[in-house]
């Protein structure tokens, strides 16, 4: 699995007009799944975001996790993220897991999240979203759970 994460003041999903995922600070997770992904990836992308010292304490030094400062997660499926272009400029998705295994692996790493005690707002899977968000800093870190070791 890859996640992008986006350290925000505020992000939100809009699916045809209507708002279906809204928080205000926290992390925006774009999850991409892959193919031959299991449940291992989600349970290692959920353990890592929710513990990734990316927001300041009081001295200005990232030290705190999410939780730590009472920040939510939306969590956003986005298959785009196995988009292979080595080949030409139409991008390839063979890489990317089939639609019902990927909202399989999501929902899984959203249930993860959540047993953490994380507030968790989704996207509406393989639905056109409108994502908004303020990136604060700006902090972006890029995941891939077979990146591990």
């Amino acid at each position: 699995m890859r996640a992008v994460v986006q350290r925000v003041s505020r992000a939100r999903v809009v699916v045809a007009g209507q708002t279906v995922g809204d928080i205000r600070n926290g992390l925006l997770v774009l999850l991409g799944v892959a193919a031959d992904d299991s449940e291992s990836d989600a349970e290692y992308l959920a353990e890592k975001i929710c513990t990734l010292r990316i927001f300041e304490d009081a001295e200005s030094k990232m030290n705190l996790d999410v939780a730590q400062t009472a920040g939510a997660m939306l969590a956003v499926s986005q298959f785009t993220l196995y988009g292979d272009v080595r080949r030409g400029r139409r991008p390839s998705f063979d890489a990317a897991a089939r639609p019902e295994r990927a909202r399989e692996l999501y929902q899984l790493f959203v249930e993860q999240v959540r047993q953490r005690g994380l507030r968790c707002e989704t996207g509406q899977f393989q639905a056109e979203m409108q994502v908004e968000l303020v990136n604060q800093g700006p902090v972006t870190i890029l995941l891939d759970s077979r990146k591990q070791f």
